[in-house]
């Protein structure tokens, strides 16, 4: 048989055949085997498969426009994640394949169930489909846990400082629950924006902890207070963070919420002397007013319909719409994960034409140079010729 380039190598040593036969023997007797060829990737995979399914094990519905749903696994096993990550899951709607990534709200620390809170969006296609026709029992398929918005804790402060708007909160609630129900030794501070009291996620939840747990701190900040209310008011800006967390700069920051806010909170952070390596940031999907975008091309209004050509098929495609939205509504099947530009799963080559590039796109290098672009993150501005 002929020797591997490692045992010829060994080979040439003082000893290296006595090690070549050490090796041989561990491999034939040890209980502990080291692992041949691909062995180590088929354990890691059956741990972590690339693809989950999943079963609906409960809904409830939070009266707030919006849906917490739990996920078993369907072969009754759930692979392990890191609080803040998120789950990419398939569905099909009026003969549309589509996904969206929702973070897991649960807490890491138990997985009989992956929870994910669905949040009514304006002409919410899949949001709409997951808040109305989703029961008990319904099966769906989901990509492992992904995402990076998480605490590291060789780079990050024990001290954080969270910035959540609306739906934004998801995230939040599994990091905030595996700290305090495993008893972490972390402090947390929560600065919440929601448009009113009414709307927010988990608020009662949130408080409770707050009440109980000297090392969690909870504000809810109201954009639009009714009278009476009592509580913080106005925008999440450098004034108001000063006064309530005057230890910011111990601080590291994670921001998720709508393109507005997390931008704004940015600013705010960046105004106060924050470095950039102290501020983390989540948001899946591109903002619904691209035509808002910084740098969009005057006169065109989001509604123009372009032609995408992709190999013998031409799709119309609209110029307010990612590319990646008109080729899953043509029926074409392209992979993905994050829609925010960062996994780099729905990239396709840009053979001719124009297209705006969203923030968020992080591009290898490599893709720059030959022209691949993030599907979810480009709007076609002119006809366009791809190839996937």
């Amino acid at each position: 048989m002929a020797k591997t380039i490692r045992e010829t190598l060994l080979g040439t040593l003082v000893h290296g055949e006595e090690i070549l036969e050490s090796i041989r023997v561990s491999r034939s007797i040890s209980q502990d085997k080291i692992p041949v060829g691909n062995i180590a990737d088929k354990k890691v995979a059956a741990l972590h498969p690339e693809r989950l399914s999943l079963v609906v094990a409960d809904v409830v519905d939070t009266g707030k426009n919006a849906r917490i749903i739990r996920f078993a696994g369907a072969d009754g096993y759930l692979p392990p994640f890191e609080a803040g990550q998120y789950i990419n899951i398939f569905t099909e709607i009026d003969g549309v394949r589509t996904s969206r990534p929702y973070s897991i709200s649960s807490s890491p620390r138990q997985r009989a169930y992956y929870e994910i809170t669905v949040a009514r969006t304006a002409e919410g296609f899949v949001s709409d489909y997951m808040i109305d026709k989703v029961q008990i029992g319904d099966r769906f398929s989901a990509n492992g846990p992904a995402g990076v918005f998480r605490y590291q804790p060789v780079f990050h402060s024990k001290k954080s400082l969270y910035f959540a708007g609306g739906s934004g909160i998801t995230p939040f609630m599994s990091m905030i629950r595996e700290v305090m129900e495993a008893a972490l030794d972390r402090d947390i501070v929560l600065l919440y924006g929601s448009r009113t009291p009414e709307a927010a996620l988990y608020h009662d939840e949130l408080a409770a902890y707050a009440e109980k747990h000297p090392n969690f701190k909870y504000h809810l900040v109201i954009s639009e207070p009714a009278e009476g209310w009592q509580g913080e008011t106005g925008f999440i800006n450098a004034g108001l963070i000063a006064r309530l967390v005057p230890d910011y700069a111990e601080r590291t920051a994670y921001i998720c919420g709508p393109q507005v806010m997390n931008d704004f909170c940015k600013k705010e952070l960046e105004s106060m002397g924050v470095p950039a390596k102290r501020i983390r940031r989540e948001m899946f999907g591109a903002r619904k007013d691209i035509q808002n975008e910084p740098g969009w091309p005057e006169g065109l209004t989001g509604n123009e319909v372009f032609r995408l050509t992709v190999g013998d098929r031409v799709i119309d495609a609209r110029s307010g719409e990612s590319i990646l939205t008109a080729l899953e509504r043509a029926g074409v099947r392209v992979n993905v994960c994050c829609r925010s530009g960062e996994c780099s799963l729905c990239r396709v080559k840009l053979v001719s034409g124009n297209v705006f590039l969203a923030r968020g796109m992080l591009r290898r290098y490599a893709d720059e140079q030959y022209g691949y672009i993030h599907s979810c993150k480009a709007y076609p501005i002119g006809d366009v010729v791809i190839q996937l």
